[in-house]
């Protein structure tokens, strides 16, 4: 059997639509208390979430500690958890009296240090599953491989074969912003699933050129993460001081948020639902997993199950 030839596993078709990203959890950009962390994943499995992405990137392990946390007691079998390999945590602890300069608010008590060694991608997984306090995960990603792919596709990407040719883990994939990288990593035939952040969105269809494509030629299904592009699109009415690809938004780029934001409500839609449904239109794409640093702002975020008008999408298209 050729690699392309195996089927997709069952895990990708029991995610859901929607899934929660966990970086907020790390303290991405601001700092929430660990209730308030508890309280966004119940009120995300209120609403019937039961996709959990997370990374030992998202705030130094704290978003794996605090994910693990809140979803212990639930039942195992009812959720899928995601986290990622690629970027090893190390003590730093003459950083401990610094905050991280990754944009997480914690302390610099540990640093990241790149490892897509088959040695490196057991030692990421082993950690993740000690923080999380889970004997497993259901899918591991090669987290931002672009500027290692050597190393991630010949020695990372064989070890989580490996995991999941032994059952540690039902599915495997690459999750990165860079669209190059998920292309190479799609095309070696090895991989189930593939995550892109902030490629496939009402602001930059970038993925739609050649690697969604790409994910249909080789059964591989696709998360859209990253879909406000940082949070230009989270809001009715973008602004100054809105953030977009994780860093303030020029000026042209939210004249551009505001000219949608403008066509959606002449359809009396707000923008942030358009930009959550929009990559759910396209075939290669299973699930969106949607960041949330605040429990109030869940309510209204997964509850889109009413399709939008075809007139704003054909607007919104063109």
């Amino acid at each position: 059997m050729t690699p392309d030839a195996r089927p997709r596993p069952d895990i990708l078709s029991t995610m859901g639509r929607w899934g929660l990203g966990t970086g907020p959890l790390g303290n991405l950009f601001a700092a929430i208390d660990d209730d308030e962390a508890r309280r966004i994943v119940d009120a995300t499995w209120d609403r019937g979430v039961r996709m959990f992405d997370t990374a030992p990137h998202y705030g130094l392990g704290l978003a794996e500690r605090r994910l693990g946390d809140a979803l212990r007691d639930r039942p195992r079998a009812e959720y899928v958890v995601s986290t990622k390999v690629g970027r090893l945590l190390v003590p730093n602890p003459e950083g401990a009296s610094r905050r991280d300069s990754a944009g997480f608010d914690v302390p610099a008590d540990l640093v990241r240090r790149w490892d897509f060694s088959a040695r490196g991608v057991h030692e990421s997984w082993e950690r993740s599953l000690e923080r999380l306090g889970l004997d497993a995960v259901d899918i591991l990603y090669l987290h931002d491989p672009e500027d290692h792919l050597d190393a991630a596709v010949n020695e990372a990407l064989p070890a989580l074969a490996e995991l999941r040719e032994a059952g540690h883990v039902s599915a495997i994939g690459i999750g990165t912003t860079n669209v190059a990288a998920a292309i190479a990593v799609v095309e070696t035939g090895l991989v189930d699933v593939a995550m892109i952040a902030g490629r496939y969105t009402l602001l930059d269809r970038t993925a739609a050129e050649r690697l969604l494509p790409a994910a249909l030629d080789h059964d591989v299904a696709v998360v859209a993460a990253g879909v406000y592009n940082s949070g230009i699109l989270a809001t009715a009415r973008p602004g100054p001081g809105s953030y977009y690809d994780y860093a303030p938004a020029p000026a042209e780029v939210i004249a551009r948020a505001a000219r949608l934001a403008e066509v959606c409500a002449a359809h009396g839609v707000e923008l942030p639902r358009a930009a959550r449904a929009f990559a759910l239109r396209h075939p290669a794409v299973v699930s969106v997993v949607l960041g949330i640093g605040d429990p109030s702002f869940v309510p209204g975020t997964f509850d889109d199950d009413e399709p939008l008008p075809e007139a704003l999408w054909a607007e919104l298209d063109a």
